[in-house]
């Protein structure tokens, strides 16, 4: 993996982690823990220019934000109570939940958006919930900015420090992003296992 995107981005430059950094968010065993530290350490060595190496990172993930915010927003509310009011125990959520969770979303979901684009797993699908919720374009867009910008600079700069090595920071949210998706996992479970049709 590691070589596959240090020969994209030296073909590519720019336009390479932007590619990478929207492939990491539509498909996410791309990590952009492995991308954003090498396109880092990329500008220490001076190929790559710092500012322009997190801009590209961030235009990129956005990009991929973008893209499963439109597809909340195909889905919607209407269509999703329908889906759980067939097959509630796979979305382990009943029509009533989904209702209120719309609700919560109407009231933070700026917030949440922020947040959800600094954590390993969430990252990759807060935008599902906004698009599902309707969130206006424009606040999404900047919420999302602002949390992919803190993202990809904080992991360019964890490239930059580590320019020697840059995998060592992969190496360490490597096992961060682990315990978020085995977390989210059997939570998971355990909502299907219990779940109750109200």
């Amino acid at each position: 993996m590691t070589e596959w995107a240090i020969a994209l981005m030296a073909q590519g430059g720019y336009a390479g982690i932007a590619a990478l950094m929207f492939l990491e968010n539509v498909f996410p065993p791309i990590p952009s823990e492995i991308v954003m530290p090498i396109a880092g350490a990329a500008a220490r060595r001076g190929e790559l220019d710092f500012a322009m190496v997190v801009l590209a990172g961030a235009v990129g993930s956005v990009a991929g934000a973008v893209f499963w915010y439109l597809v909340g927003r195909r889905l919607g509310v209407d269509r999703l109570k329908r889906f759980a009011d067939r097959r509630g125990r796979l979305l382990t959520l009943s029509p009533r939940e989904i209702d209120a969770a719309d609700r919560w979303f109407d009231r933070h979901g700026g917030k949440a958006v922020f947040l959800g684009r600094l954590v390993p797993a969430v990252r990759t699908f807060i935008s599902v919930p906004a698009g599902v919720a309707a969130m206006a374009p424009g606040p999404f867009l900047a919420w999302t900015t602002a949390g992919t910008a803190l993202w990809t600079a904080l992991l360019a700069d964890g490239g930059w420090l580590a320019a020697g090595a840059p995998e060592a920071v992969a190496d360490y949210f490597g096992p961060v992003s682990n315990v978020v998706v085995g977390g989210l996992l059997a939570y998971y479970v355990y909502r299907v296992v219990t779940f109750r049709r109200r």
